[in-house]
């Protein structure tokens, strides 16, 4: 697997990276080790195989880029397949396709509510509102008939999930995000001691620049 990284410039922004709207970030005010725009970078997402960026997208991590887990067309298959099975609210839903992966995808509710609004608009499902407020979602005729138009595209996807869990199972990744959490509090610790100045920045920048290119190499 290969992981992206930058170099370092002299204003130390491959370390940084930038903040929201674009403006700088030291990653110490409170946000330490999230992407912009709200997204995980250390952290679960690592372990988990992808990471969520802006707008609440859910990506996987593959040489030479990131891809969208599922496209949108896809997810609402998904979801609507999970669906005919039994009607499900949107956390029941984010936690079914959870445990079809093993853990290793977990989407975010900034893709599933949209997805279940584009779904219901289309009348493909039906939502009622349930004790304590949840809106649950079961599946209408126009919703079958969709699952049956796209069978072997759904097949597919469902697959991929399986797939997936198959990876996690295999790969037990607890040593990494264990090594992931001592790094976030290291770096905390040096970032935020007294005598901590560009000069250390840079020189962790070049570290961490080091070990990623020999875990891409490994």
């Amino acid at each position: 697997m290969r992981f992206g990284h930058r170099q370092c410039d002299r204003r130390g922004r491959g370390f940084y990276g930038e903040g929201r709207h674009g403006h700088e970030s030291d990653g110490l005010d409170g946000n330490f080790g999230r992407e912009s725009g709200g997204g995980h970078g250390w952290g679960r997402g690592f372990g988990r195989g992808f990471g969520r960026g802006r707008s609440g997208e859910d990506w996987m991590s593959e040489r030479g880029g990131r891809r969208r887990f599922f496209d949108a067309g896809q997810l609402r298959l998904v979801l609507l397949k999970l669906i005919s099975m039994q009607p499900r609210h949107g956390y029941d839903l984010i936690r079914a396709v959870e445990e079809l992966t093993g853990g290793a995808y977990v989407p975010s509710p900034g893709v599933v509510y949209p997805a279940l609004s584009m779904l219901e608009d289309m009348n493909q499902v039906a939502g009622t509102e349930a004790e304590g407020g949840r809106k649950v979602f079961a599946i209408t005729a126009d919703g079958e008939a969709e699952l049956a138009a796209n069978a072997a595209m759904v097949t597919e996807l469902m697959a991929r999930l399986a797939a997936m869990a198959e990876m996690r199972e295999r790969v037990d990744t607890t040593p990494v995000e264990r090594a992931i959490g001592n790094l976030k509090m290291a770096l905390r610790g040096r970032l935020t001691a007294p005598d901590a100045d560009r000069k250390l920045a840079l020189e962790i920048a070049r570290i961490l620049d080091e070990a990623t290119q020999k875990i891409e190499r490994s």
